[in-house]
Formats: C-alpha cells, sequence, structure tokens
C-alpha cells in the first residue's frame, strides 16, 4: 500500500534553498523539491514569477493576520490546497487579483 509513497524518487524531498526578496528584504525558503515545482505551477498559471507569488502571499498573510510565523508552512499548505481542488483555487485566486 504504502509503496507509492516510500519508493518515490529521493529528488521528490530533496530541500531546496531559495533566495528571494519579500518586501524588499533578502530572505530564503528552504522547501522540499516537490513544493517548488507546485509553486511554479500556481506562480505560472496567475502570469507570476515565483518570487513575486511568494512576495504576495506573505503581504496578504500578513495583511490577515498581522504576522507572519512560520512561512515554510504556509507555502507548503497554499501548495496542498492548489493540490487539492486546483481549477477552484486558480479560479477563486485569478478574481481576487482582478
Amino acid at each position: 500500500m504504502c509503496e507509492i509513497f516510500a519508493k518515490q524518487p529521493q529528488e521528490n524531498y530533496q530541500f531546496i534553498t531559495r533566495s528571494i526578496r519579500i518586501d524588499g528584504h533578502a530572505t530564503s525558503v528552504k522547501l522540499e523539491s516537490s513544493f517548488w515545482l507546485i509553486l511554479e505551477e500556481i506562480a505560472s498559471a496567475q502570469e507570476m514569477t515565483v518570487p513575486k507569488f511568494i512576495s504576495t502571499v506573505y503581504q496578504e498573510a500578513l495583511e490577515h493576520n498581522g504576522e507572519v510565523n512560520n512561512f515554510a508552512s504556509l507555502l507548503r499548505c497554499a501548495c496542498l490546497t492548489y493540490a487539492r481542488q486546483p481549477q477552484e483555487t486558480m479560479a477563486q485566486a485569478l478574481s481576487e487579483l482582478h
């Protein structure tokens, strides 16, 4: 039963750290490579670069919550939300952009 999960290539869950700018400040984000692929897909669907998308998510979370305690976890959860319902999630995201 778990072979589909356990026997996936190690590259899928290898950590990748990327340097990005959020609100003019340089920072780094460390996520598994599979999450970076999903973020690239989401950003592309919104006609954004990954750094721009990440910065937008950060700003929106900051406005909504007043602080962002665990940003890497927020990004992982954003990827899971997208993976569960990609069409509905993107339709809502695009409508909020316009």
